[in-house]
């Protein structure tokens, strides 16, 4: 891509779904026909730099309505925001989601993760293409975790167009996932969010109990079942009082950090620069996980009314809820619900007629695990590629637009409403002492019944492994996801809280719980997590850049070879295991080796 404007034109189309998101240029520098206007003026300084967060936005514009990138579509989206090319084409090429080559209006992303390839992800990935050839009109791509590990193999088909059509196959058969492809309005609906839940209905449940039990697409339901009261509650307490309430609670965050919830909000609320940012971070991309969909496909409203509370209590004005890619349905029941609460005053200049301002924008990922770090987020909605910053300054000084921002995933979030309808102290006497209130597991691989289940802080491997029904003869049970470790079916009385599985010598992560019976190879499943570090590296930083590269050429040549020359490659790992953890910038370089190293050391795996 040259670093000037070139002679590539946008189409027809492209320039119309450009103009649709930013309006009709307003001056030949912007691309106008110059009868309309003139290149005397143009947008600059810090009219320019304001504009530069609508560049993701522009991006998924085009590639919705066209299938793909060019470059005369990129030139012009350049023009408009006054995005040098070099930089916008740098972003473009960082997304799985875009491409830059010309390619057909339909794609079928199969995945190939850790539960798809446990499910025979293999066989319909070949199934698949046999069928769709050349000439069939759809590319089909082999994809990293589609979030739909409950009903593995899954496979999502997007087609192009105005609006833009998907249709997801979960679990799939090379019938179905052909037919999500070459006629997306004619394939099943999915199932409702409610069959993720295995313990849907249950009254004793916290966090997912209006899952299954109200209408997602209605507010008015949602208000019945108890929607709102944590919000009217937390403009009786003040903000003052909604964060001391969250600090006595002692949620820390469930993305798998685990720090402490309230001392962030303390944190942002009391910076002097203003203004402060609040973003949900809903691109949760760990293989494994799933969670956050069903919360935002189930109960909607309840993300909305959290994030309402957590921009009251911090000071924010706006909230960004920066939403994964691969998640077509999660994006439709959030945006209806944004728009639902603003049409009736829960969202806007008066929320609830309290002189609260608050809104939330629905930005969308385009497939990069490495957003879900915070910094790396923040890039990825200012415009720019989604690679982690250095910290210090940590988020809560100069965070989103340089400003002071709080950063919490959707499942911390939601904490916050029985935080202040049930009161700090009954909060904190469910789980342990160390770790507080109900968490939510994402079960799936060799279980009868995957699917997210919600248990106490303190609940064993084993009585959750026991719910979800283990088949046949377990093999390893993977913790925290490709982040996390393996452990052994000798090992299912580790208690499933943050200080337990420490002290077991592995992690909690955000909840991944993923079970394998002996029938599954397992060399081919290390192999899989050290394709998906080499592919979702973002390339920042040399250990993580080249580690996990020899990560993975190092597990195929053990795979192809024994004794000494295993041995020599094994205490290869170690040293470039060692080297990520200590030395890469963020937690994807630093956490690349952990399961490779746990299936050595607790496995066996190559002995």
């Amino acid at each position: 891509m040259d670093l000037h404007f070139g002679d590539s034109k946008p189409t027809d189309e492209e320039r119309a779904a450009v103009d649709a998101l930013l309006g009709p240029p307003e001056s030949s520098w912007e691309g106008a026909d110059r009868s309309d206007a003139d290149l005397r003026w143009a947008r600059g300084g810090r009219e320019a730099r304001d504009r530069r967060d609508l560049l993701l936005p522009g991006l998924h514009a085009v590639n919705d309505r066209v299938g793909w990138i060019s470059e005369g579509a990129l030139a012009y989206l350049c023009r408009r925001l006054t995005v040098p090319p070099a930089e916008a084409y740098g972003v473009a090429t960082f997304y799985a989601l875009f491409s830059v080559r010309p390619r057909p209006s339909t794609v079928l992303h199969v995945c190939t993760d850790l539960a798809c390839t446990a499910a025979g992800a293999g066989e319909l990935c070949a199934g698949v293409e046999s069928r769709l050839g050349p000439g069939s009109g759809v590319a089909v791509e082999r994809s990293p975790c589609l979030g739909l590990c409950e009903r593995a193999p899954a496979a999502l088909a997007m087609r192009a167009g105005d609006p833009v059509r998907t249709a997801v196959s979960a679990p799939a058969t090379v019938e179905a996932a052909v037919l999500a492809a070459t006629a997306p309005d004619s394939a099943p609906e999915e199932p409702a969010a409610a069959a993720a839940v295995p313990q849907a209905g249950d009254p004793a449940l916290t966090l997912l109990r209006r899952v299954g039990v109200v209408d997602p697409s209605s507010l008015d339901d949602y208000r019945a079942h108890g929607g709102y009261t944590a919000l009217r509650r937390a403009f009786e307490l003040g903000p003052a009082g909604v964060i001391r309430e969250v600090t006595d609670s002692g949620l820390v965050g469930r993305g798998g950090a685990a720090f402490p919830t309230g001392r962030k909000w303390q944190a942002t609320a009391s910076q002097p620069d203003r203004p402060h940012h609040l973003v949900c971070n809903a691109d949760e991309s760990e293989p494994g996980t799933f969670k956050d969909r069903v919360v935002m496909e189930g109960d909607p409203y309840a993300l909305v009314e959290a994030m309402t509370v957590a921009g009251y209590a911090t000071g924010a004005h706006r909230g960004y809820l920066y939403l994964r890619g691969e998640y077509p349905r999660a994006v439709h029941r959030m945006q209806h619900a944004v728009d639902q609460a603003r049409t009736r005053g829960f969202l806007g200049e008066d929320v609830l007629g309290q002189g609260y301002a608050f809104d939330i924008e629905i930005r969308r990922g385009a497939g990069a695990y490495i957003c879900g770090e915070e910094t790396a987020l923040f890039n990825s909605i200012e415009g720019y590629r989604g690679e982690p910053r250095s910290k210090p300054p940590f988020p809560v000084e100069k965070g989103l637009f340089g400003k002071p921002t709080v950063e919490n995933n959707v499942e911390t979030l939601v904490n916050v409403l029985p935080i202040l309808t049930m009161g700090a102290p009954a909060y904190a006497a469910i789980g342990t002492g160390g770790s507080t209130g109900p968490k939510l597991f994402c079960v799936s691989g060799s279980v009868d019944r995957p699917g997210v289940y919600e248990l106490p802080f303190g609940a064993t491997l084993g009585e959750l492994l026991q719910l979800a029904g283990v088949r046949r003869r377990l093999r390893a049970v993977l913790l925290g996801g490709a982040a996390g470790g393996f452990v052994r079916p000798d090992e299912l009385d580790i208690p499933l809280t943050f200080e337990g599985t420490r002290a077991a010598g592995t992690t909690l992560g955000s909840g991944v719980v993923m079970a394998f019976d002996d029938t599954v190879p397992l060399p081919r499943l290390l192999l899989r997590i050290a394709e998906f570090f080499r592919d979702e590296s973002c390339g920042q930083c040399v250990p993580c850049r080249v580690g996990t590269v020899r990560q993975e050429e190092a597990l195929h040549r053990i795979v192809e070879r024994t004794g000494a020359a295993a041995a020599d490659d094994i205490a290869l790992l170690r040293e470039v295991g060692r080297a990520m953890r200590d030395a890469s910038i963020c937690g994807l370089g630093q956490t690349a080796w952990n399961a490779v190293e746990s299936a050595v050391d607790r496995l066996g795996a190559y002995e």
